[in-house]
């Protein structure tokens, strides 16, 4: 049998689950940095999933905690739109990929929702042959980019 090495992993498995909206939580930090904040609009911002399932794999979130499309103005839903464009034009500049998968979980736990009662769009790159048997035989993703890497790779075209 072979091994994956993605030491770098650890950090995410061992991180201690946060209490409360992580969502509301980051921006109020103002550690963009270190919570993969890349770009802050006026009610919007675009965050790395730190969970991704695949290399650049970001999130359109507002400011404001709502969890449904019909609960965001205009103004946040236009603004959300725009972030989701300039978003993908910098992963397509920065990584190239051969696609997009864009999408929401709406609604509870049983949606996929991570976060539940916060709304938020993922934008997620993808490559010919970017996933393969790891999934289905090994249960197992590969991301083979530190999100650090990925964030620093992003922000220069934002």
């Amino acid at each position: 049998m072979r091994s994956l090495f993605a030491g770098w992993r650890i950090e995410l498995i061992e991180r201690k689950k946060e209490n409360g909206c992580i969502f509301c939580k980051f921006p109020a930090e103002n550690n963009d940095e270190k919570n993969h904040i890349i770009k802050r609009g006026k009610f919007s911002f675009i965050i790395l999933n730190a969970y991704p399932y695949s290399n650049g794999h970001l999130m359109v979130v507002p400011y404001a905690h709502k969890s449904s499309l019909d609960e965001l103005t205009d103004d946040e839903a236009l603004e959300m739109f725009e972030m989701k464009k300039m978003a993908i034009n910098a992963i397509k500049k920065a990584m190239n990929p051969d696609g997009f998968n864009i999408g929401m979980n709406l609604g509870s736990e049983v949606s996929g929702a991570g976060i539940p009662g916060h709304i938020h769009w993922h934008i997620v790159p993808r490559w010919r042959g970017d996933h393969n048997f790891m999934a289905v035989i090994a249960d197992t993703r590969v991301i083979p980019e530190a999100l650090a890497s990925t964030y620093k790779k992003i922000k220069q075209f934002l």
